[in-house]
């Protein structure tokens, strides 16, 4: 103990200058917005490297885990072509328009957190593969969250487990729309708030996307009512959503790019200034 206090009195002003320094740069981070966008980038550039490797080990381990996933999703896929091959028809021309507006691209999850107020993703692709802010993001099971940062080789999701999180969708049987939100308590069960009374509400019913966002498309997988609460002057419900995904073991995930996008965006920012 006394050879650490010798340290520190021999080293004080080295020491004093270190901590001068250092506050000095996070000041200049925190008021300069320039700095502070080159910092973030800077960090997730480094923290991605790091993810990445320790990902690359683990994921060694779980491919048989992981091939088993893909088998399922196949499976899934097929099912679903056979389905809407027997029930609709669709001509050629609206077949490819509906194809065409949206593409993905795959990634891989380096670092996942679940147990904060605020989770957050890092995925192994970002702006090198025009990967943009806003852009959704999901599992074969279901919605994962939305692009919230990217570098050159990385990006960062804001999770649906993040209090921040406010996502439109509807109950699959009868179109009634809310908010999906987390109420931090479960990582695997979050909260479909200001569904209407009158909306019929049944234990185990599918819970998708609304579609109305340029995020996620209509009719995206997210989990199935666990219970409801009427609120207390009872005019709406507040469900419990048991997700299909396993927010804590996410392995790889799919970018959703909707081309029309930016269409979309300008005609929204036109009728704005015209108001």
């Amino acid at each position: 103990m006394q050879q650490i206090l010798f340290f520190f009195i021999r080293n004080k002003n080295f020491l004093l200058f270190c901590v001068l320094f250092l506050a000095s740069i996070g000041l200049t981070i925190q008021s300069h917005t320039y700095h502070k966008n080159k910092f973030v980038t800077s960090a997730n550039f480094l923290s991605g490297g790091l993810y990445s490797y320790k990902s690359d080990i683990t994921s060694y381990f779980n491919l048989r885990s992981e091939n088993n996933e893909l088998i399922e999703e196949n499976l899934r896929v097929r099912e679903q072509l056979d389905f809407y091959k027997k029930n609709y028809y669709v001509s050629d021309e609206d077949s490819t328009s509906i194809l065409s507006k949206y593409s993905y691209v795959s990634a891989r999850v380096i670092n996942n957190s679940f147990s904060k107020t605020k989770n957050k993703i890092t995925l192994d692709e970002g702006s090198k593969n025009n990967i943009e802010l806003d852009m959704g993001v999901i599992t074969s099971k279901g919605i994962v969250g939305i692009i919230n940062n990217t570098s050159k080789n990385y990006a960062t999701i804001q999770s649906i487990l993040n209090t921040d999180s406010q996502i439109n969708a509807k109950l699959k049987s009868s179109n009634h729309f809310g908010s999906l939100v987390w109420n931090t308590k479960n990582p695997n069960i979050v909260q479909l708030i200001e569904i209407p009374r009158l909306a019929p509400i049944v234990v185990g019913d599918t819970i998708i996307t609304g579609g109305k966002s340029t995020i996620f498309p209509e009719g995206i997988l997210i989990g199935t009512i666990k219970d409801a609460k009427l609120l207390e002057d009872e005019s709406s419900y507040t469900l419990n959503i048991q997700l299909f995904n396993d927010m804590t073991n996410l392995n790889h995930v799919y970018i959703i790019k909707n081309k029309e996008r930016e269409e979309i965006k300008l005609v929204e920012e036109g009728e704005e200034d015209a108001e």
